[in-house]
């Protein structure tokens, strides 16, 4: 809906295949206002390969509100240039004036609004009648999400952390729907881990943790190693960083780390460059509570909290039979409102891992009931049953 106080409204829609693919981005707004003066700027001022052109439905017939079409990619032929000058050019004047017909665009405001609608159109791009539909579908979707507000919020939450850009060829994972498991890869043979992955569940419930020893035996170029086979998994490196966290952030980072690892027994400043660092950098900051005596007072001191808290027992601590999952519940009550997952470490197995989900665990951090097993899949799967169904098992792509 045109609101008169509103600057301009913004759509955008991407409809069929290549190579006629249509991508179109437009604004609309008043001609006083600065999509008018962006519309006479870009009639006048003639760019060599991007040549504006009035949306026409046939020769001498503008559609209303007039709209300006920019082509996205540079003309450097006639060929080019027809199907911009034909297809293209009728489709976006006819999604126009339907637009207007149906009531998306109000008919009492098209002498008072512009259009700048910027379309793509490929160069081997041949089927007329592909330029036209697609363009068509494109622009008459675009104007109705400019004019709906689309999208909106609750929609960018719901989708931000799903979505999976077509072109990219691969998914960047983030942690957005708890509990996971988190396998911990801690055998420092790269031949016998990537065995390890091979025989893993498919899984979106599934993060990996390139290991402290596997680390330190290859370096944190064993990441990008793991990338040849999990490229589309969300990778922990477990660094446990006590020194130098900004340094070792950009490490991980710059082999595709979605996630990093400090230890919480190092510095307050440390840790406080860790978490800066690893959030300017868009990746996950872990802290390893592992020997903290009283990890909320070591929470309550940083400047800004990590993504994930462990809760973490060692090997050597395992036979005690001390967990501390009552941690799990006060860090969650203590920063109520805060974007923070916690996860447990150290002996999980599918008897106990009931107990760690009900105390409040988001990840379980399994190694050797899985990394060591005869079955790698079925002992994974142990773990998985009790997580629920994958995320996106029942996701239908509607757009």
């Amino acid at each position: 809906m045109w609101e008169d106080d509103q600057l301009y409204l913004v759509g955008e829609a991407l409809v069929g295949k290549v190579p006629e693919l249509a991508h179109i981005d437009l604004i609309v707004g008043e001609k006083d206002g600065p999509v008018g003066q962006a519309f006479a700027n870009g009639l006048s001022n003639v760019s060599a390969g991007h040549t504006p052109l009035l949306a026409v439905i046939r020769p001498n017939l503008p559609s209303k509100p007039f709209t300006l079409i920019v082509p996205k990619v540079t003309v450097k032929d006639m060929d080019q240039a027809s199907k911009i000058f034909g297809p293209a050019q009728a489709a976006v004047a006819k999604a126009v004036a339907d637009a207007t017909e149906e009531g998306v665009i109000p008919q009492d405001k098209v002498d008072d609004l512009v259009i700048v609608c910027s379309v793509f159109i490929h160069p081997e791009a041949k089927d007329y009648r592909k330029i036209y539909q697609y363009n068509y579908g494109a622009t008459r979707l675009a104007l109705k999400r400019a004019f709906l507000g689309y999208p909106s919020l609750e929609k960018l939450m719901y989708d931000k952390d799903r979505a999976t850009h077509p072109v990219m060829g691969f998914r960047v994972p983030r942690l957005w729907m708890p509990p996971y498991l988190q396998i911990a890869l801690d055998i420092p043979d790269i031949a016998r881990t990537k065995s390890i992955l091979g025989a893993l569940p498919r899984s979106d419930r599934i993060i990996l943790e390139a290991g402290t020893p596997l680390i330190k035996k290859y370096g944190a170029r064993v990441i990008h190693d793991l990338r040849e086979i999990a490229k589309d998994v969300f990778i922990i490196a477990d660094l446990k960083t006590l020194d130098v966290g900004q340094v070792e952030v950009d490490l991980a980072y710059e082999e595709t780390a979605d996630a990093v690892v400090a230890s919480g027994l190092a510095s307050k400043e440390t840790l406080d460059k860790f978490i800066y660092e690893a959030k300017r950098l868009g990746i996950y900051a872990f802290v390893d509570m592992m020997d903290v005596k009283n990890p909320l007072e070591t929470l309550r001191s940083l400047d800004e909290l990590p993504d994930v808290v462990i809760i973490h027992r060692g090997i050597d601590e395992e036979h005690g039979g001390l967990t501390r999952w009552e941690l799990i519940r006060e860090i969650k009550s203590t920063f109520a409102g805060k974007k923070i997952l916690v996860a447990v470490a150290g002996g999980i197995e599918p008897s106990t891992a009931p107990k760690a989900l009900e105390s409040g665990a988001d990840i379980l951090i399994v190694g050797r009931y899985i990394t060591q097993s005869k079955d790698i899949e079925r002992a994974a799967r142990d773990f998985l049953k009790l997580l629920g169904v994958d995320m996106d098992l029942y996701r239908v792509h509607v757009e």
